[in-house]
């Protein structure tokens, strides 16, 4: 799920927001009023907001912990004589967007003005970093010792995640007191800006092209046992996850990889921040080392000669430009971790130039490149459907007009072709009678002039045949989760917007289902794709409603249901969904990428065999 904002944009611009919008407002202007002798637990104060913000302050000293010389440029300061009060953070960073000339372990005096910066910006629903802006340092000696740091463990880590946002104030905790025995939120900003520690950790979320691993302080917290933390429900989130950054600059000292199941051993230690990408992250100016798990990729069973196999798979913006090395790892796993499917359904097929804004939408070359290379890793001569978008109509990377494909394997199954499909207005819908449905168009989009599929992807149905039997099988791309806010943001719980899309999406495929449904009752229709949403979600639950549909994920044990791992929670995105015709089948997420730090896609391809 990644973000258009680039990961160490200059922060200036949004302190000056912030303070303009009167988002963090101050009770005096900085020109009015300021602090003298100030410590650095008054500046925290026992909320997420200091009580002095927009102040200057004078006289701000403590022993400097943490130097960094990139992207948000600063250093961070430790009180060496902490308060009785443990709401209130001994930590502060010192915003000097130059090169810090300080070193760890110098004793500074500060005189500046105490901003809250909201990475991501005013509207993202982050917390903001308490800091110091524009400061004036002086340098009091050198060497000294640096403040011990706080161990972060799964004793110390409340299980409680957050408090339950100030209705009055638009569900955020920005104005609670910070409760850090009992929340974990509370505990990590009651820490923000402190020399912290963590012991030998899991691993729970790969190492990123960002130079950022995850990992979790509490093995036990719902863990599965590649070595993950399992995301199963809004109410039960991971506490014990925690982001993990060096500072020292990557020319330096390149930052170790890592993939879920391994261990960060010995001591990682270095300031608490806050960032826009994940949150409470620790910047570790010692950084412990990779143990190696020894994780494997997976590979399901070869389906039976009566079985037919079904899978999708998010391929992650294919275009031709893309390396051939690309096309031959994804084929490679079509062929041997996917046991060549029947019928494999595709996401993020791009246009034959890609992401060259110039019309194109046609297709065939990219399809025709990832076809040729899984014939040359040994796997089927696959035959391929689908329906070309109209420009930049579908979302996604601009010019790149992703879309749904359908591959089959033609000496295993057959496809019904019925034309006369186009982008946006004709639509495919159901027919028949006597008991047997049939579509009009096949391939076919559902519905698209619904406002529901407005840049996104439409439905892509098809109708084949396998021993006989007729078989629907409708590929999804739902609308993804940008917008949404991080499940660190200041509102609790957070606002995921990007769910209303997906529900009106979510009711139209099932409209479709049940409309196939009421003219053959047992008919076999499979719902396939990237649905963007969790198993335990409303989108989910509108696709099920009435019965239409059952997501065969949950047939999985709990540990095992995932397809995607974001901020080190294995979590559900990819699904199949099956029709009550389909009775009996086996389903299987293929763990190939999403645990890897080399991956030819961030999502695992899902399989479900079962024999109409």
């Amino acid at each position: 799920m990644p973000s258009s904002i680039p990961r160490f944009a200059a922060v200036s611009a949004v302190v000056a927001a912030a303070l303009a919008a009167g988002l963090l407002a101050s009770s005096a202007s900085a020109a009015e009023d300021s602090a003298t002798g100030t410590r650095v637990h008054d500046i925290q104060g026992t909320t997420r907001v200091s009580p002095l913000v927009g102040k200057q302050v004078t006289g701000v000293t403590g022993i400097v912990t943490g130097v960094r010389t990139y992207g948000s440029r600063g250093f961070w300061i430790q009180d060496p004589e902490a308060d009785a009060n443990p709401a209130t953070s001994e930590g502060l960073f010192v915003f000097t967007s130059s090169v810090p000339t300080v070193a760890v372990g110098d004793a500074v005096s500060l005189n500046g003005t105490v901003t809250e910066y909201v990475p991501g910006g005013l509207n993202s629903g982050n917390q903001s970093l308490t800091q110091l802006s524009k400061p004036t340092v002086t340098v009091l000696s050198k060497g000294n010792a640096v403040p011990a740091p706080v161990t972060i463990s799964g004793w110390s880590v409340p299980d409680a995640y957050a408090p339950e946002g100030d209705p009055a104030a638009g569900g955020s905790i920005n104005g609670l007191t910070i409760d850090p025995e009992t929340y974990a939120l509370d505990y990590y900003e009651s820490l923000e800006g402190s020399n912290v520690r963590i012991d030998s950790s899991r691993v729970v979320g790969a190492t990123d092209p960002y130079a950022e691993l995850w990992v979790t302080v509490k093995p036990w917290e719902n863990d599965n046992r590649r070595g993950g933390t399992v995301y199963g429900s809004y109410e039960s989130q991971n506490t014990g996850r925690l982001q993990i950054q060096s500072l020292t600059p990557l020319a330096q000292q390149p930052f170790p990889k890592a993939n879920v199941g391994d261990r960060l051993t010995g001591t990682t230690e270095g300031p608490l921040d806050f960032n826009q990408f994940g949150g409470y992250t620790l910047t570790a100016r010692t950084l412990g080392t990779v143990q190696d798990n020894g994780l494997e990729r997976e590979s399901t069973d070869r389906q039976h000669k009566n079985e037919l196999a079904v899978a999708t798979y998010n391929v992650e913006n294919l275009d031709p430009s893309d390396p051939q090395e690309k096309f031959d790892a994804l084929a490679k796993a079509v062929v041997d971790n996917l046991a060549s499917p029947d019928i494999l359904a595709l996401e993020e097929i791009q246009d034959n130039n890609g992401a060259k804004n110039d019309g194109t939408v046609a297709a065939d070359a990219t399809v025709k490149k990832f076809t040729d290379a899984i014939t040359a890793a040994g796997g089927p001569a696959y035959e391929w459907r689908s329906v070309d978008p109209q420009n930049n109509k579908d979302g996604g990377e601009p010019g790149g007009n992703i879309r749904q494909v359908f591959l089959f394997n033609p000496e295993r199954v057959s496809f019904t072709d019925r034309a006369g499909a186009d982008a946006t207005t004709t639509p495919t819908a159901v027919t028949g009678g006597k008991g047997r449905a049939a579509l009009t168009l096949s391939p076919g989009r559902i519905d698209p002039a619904n406002t529901a599929w407005d840049s996104s992807r439409k439905p892509l149905a098809g109708e084949f045949a396998f021993r006989g039997r007729t078989v629907f099988v409708i590929a999804n791309h739902f609308g993804s989760k940008g917008g949404d806010e991080g499940l660190t943001s200041h509102h609790q719980p957070p606002n995921r917007s990007s769910e209303a899309k997906r529900l009106l999406q979510a009711q139209a495929v099932n409209a479709f289902v049940k409309d196939i449904v009421a003219i053959e009752k047992q008919a076999d229709v499979l719902v396939v794709g990237d649905i963007n949403d969790f198993e335990f979600s409303g989108t989910t639950q509108a696709l099920t409603d009435g019965g239409a549909l059952y997501p065969a994920v949950k047939s999985l044990p709990r540990a095992e249901r995932y397809s995607y791992v974001y901020q080190g929670n294995s979590q559900v995105l990819d699904q199949i969904l099956t029709s009550p015709g389909v009775h009996h089948f086996e389903y299987d997420s293929v763990h190939i990428n999403a645990e890897f730090a080399d991956q030819d896609s961030d999502h695992d391809p899902q399989v479900l065999r079962f024999r109409p």
